[in-house]
């Protein structure tokens, strides 16, 4: 079968964050065909591009050091192994991929050493930095290399809908050993507006997390959990989905709500303040403005409650030198003077945003799914590094770890898997009644996914919420998939289906979930 609608690659790499553009990068290196998607009309579009912070290198005493911090932090539910393969690999991949390969250039101090720097729940400075804009600066260098790259093929404005599964996708169905294997993926085109078909030897979901699911949240518009439903759905297993980071600082401000004043500021002396002007976290953490995030989190919320207003304050001014914030911090300050707050004259107004998913699809050491030829990396993933709950810019670092990790399988067992005749499979079949989207039903169900998320499944969570949550979202769930049938197929609607699907199975595994633990709070 011969169509500009079938498209055979050896690996089908679905995200354009640091992890996706990882793998890709060391499969092309190896002379590997790969096809890399986004949905997005550009390839920058991702989580990583708002990383501010940094990404774990290495401090003294590390990786030991380490260790012990990322598992003091996931409340004891990490998996020990995959923490030790960050720990180890995590420098040699910086140094190996980022410093060398892509040539990042990371921040250095006046002596010309590399700057690291410290956030919550550090033992020590072990955080490169570029500026208050490291994922962008990663980003960019690897979509440089990327575009240059002849065995590489990019398709943006491209939206996953389904993944390829044997036998499910067999125009006729027998019975395969092993149980379910993923062949590609059913992907649209969103300017051509039909639906192609990927086959591939091999299928990295790097998809990213699930922000977009609530009201407040710092992530990029693409992370509204495509890849984790869409992998559910074909038989993926999924871990630890209830472990919703909510990070403490973000911009208050009526024309803003996702903009991020990160935590290396708290790391570099900047401290929360009430309204008043009183310095609070030491009434709820012996370690102040350094506890980790789920308990400022909750102080921050604690505090708004008590005193009803809107917003606490993040003073940089009285404990940063000016100097310093504008050259390290440039972004943030640039950013809030641009919505009338100066950093380094006064505190600026934050509130807590959804963050990062510790959970995802499940995966082994090498990054793969139970579903064989599929693989998932990134906030996509859970490798069970975060535990409960994720130590400070750890995040780009397991990207990076195993983006490198999953490659490395793929390559070496590629040879093995055999490409699947495009004849033996279902082309995608339209079902649509409806041939014109009425973008108001979209935007409003996604609003009530959202506001209940937000509300129901925030940051403290009762469970006579989270039955209310589980309640509405299955009927919000039954009414979407209906909808999804008679419409004409668009990146919207699949985004809705999907948010709806991820929503209701973070909901009812804190739902299940009885125990308070890291980032799931359980207020009894």
């Amino acid at each position: 079968m011969k169509s500009k609608n079938i498209i055979q690659t050896e690996v089908l790499v679905i995200g354009t964050g640091i992890a996706g553009c990882t793998a890709a990068l060391e499969l092309a290196d190896k002379k590997n065909k790969v096809a890399l998607i986004t949905r997005s009309a550009e390839l920058t579009e991702s989580n990583t591009k708002y990383a501010q912070g940094g990404i774990v290198y290495k401090g003294k005493g590390d990786p030991k050091l380490l260790e012990h911090d990322i598992l003091k932090v996931g409340a004891g539910i990490c998996n020990k192994k995959a923490v030790k393969i960050l720990a180890k690999e995590g420098p040699i991949a910086v140094e190996n991929i980022l410093m060398k390969k892509i040539n990042v250039r990371f921040s250095k101090n006046e002596k010309g050493e590399l700057h690291l720097t410290k956030e919550a729940a550090h033992s020590c400075r072990r955080i490169l930095h570029i500026e208050d804009q490291t994922g962008k600066f990663i980003e960019e260098a690897f979509i440089r290399k990327i575009k240059r790259n002849p065995y590489i093929k990019v398709y943006t404005n491209h939206t996953l809908i389904d993944l390829l599964t044997l036998p499910h996708h067999l125009k006729k169905p027998i019975e395969i050993p092993g149980g379910i294997t993923c062949t590609g993926g059913y992907i649209l085109d969103n300017q051509k507006r039909l639906v192609k078909l990927f086959i591939s030897k091999k299928t990295i979901l790097a998809t990213g997390g699930v922000g977009q699911l609530f009201l407040r949240t710092v992530n990029s518009v693409v992370a509204r959990g495509d890849g984790i439903y869409t992998a559910f759905r074909a038989g993926a297993k999924l871990k630890n989905m209830e472990y919703i980071q909510f990070h403490p600082t973000s911009l208050y401000h009526r024309d803003i709500s996702n903009f991020l004043i990160s935590e290396a500021v708290r790391g570099e002396g900047a401290k929360l303040k009430n309204k008043k002007g009183e310095l609070f976290m030491k009434k709820y953490d012996k370690r102040g403005d350094l506890a980790p995030r789920d308990i400022v989190s909750r102080a921050v919320l604690q505090e708004l409650l008590k005193s009803g207003e809107n917003y606490v304050l993040l003073d940089m001014a009285s404990y940063i030198p000016k100097e310093k914030i504008k050259s390290h911090f440039s972004n943030i300050y640039h950013t809030c003077l641009k919505y009338g707050v100066d950093p380094t004259e006064e505190p600026i107004p934050v509130v807590p945003t959804a963050h990062f998913l510790c959970g995802g699809i499940w995966v082994d050491e090498w990054g793969r799914t139970n579903i064989e030829n599929l693989y998932a990396i990134g906030e996509t993933a859970c490798t069970g590094v975060h535990g409960a709950n994720r130590l400070a810019s750890t995040s780009l670092l397991e990207c990076l770890v195993w983006g490198i990790r999953c490659a490395d399988h793929i390559s070496r067992t590629i040879k093995n898997s055999k490409i699947t005749d495009p004849n033996l499979v279902l082309l995608w079949r339209y079902t649509h009644k409806i041939e014109k989207l009425d973008p108001a039903l979209i935007q409003q169900d996604l609003h009530l996914i959202k506001s209940i998320m937000w509300n129901y499944v925030g940051i403290v969570r009762t469970p006579k919420r989270l039955l209310r949550a589980v309640e509405d979202l299955r009927y919000l769930q039954h009414r979407i998939e209906k909808f999804y049938k008679d419409i004409l197929i668009c990146d919207e609607l699949i985004g809705l289906r999907n948010s709806v699907g991820v929503a209701l199975l973070i909901a009812e595994a804190a739902l299940r979930n009885k125990k308070s633990r890291g980032c799931h709070f359980i207020k009894i």
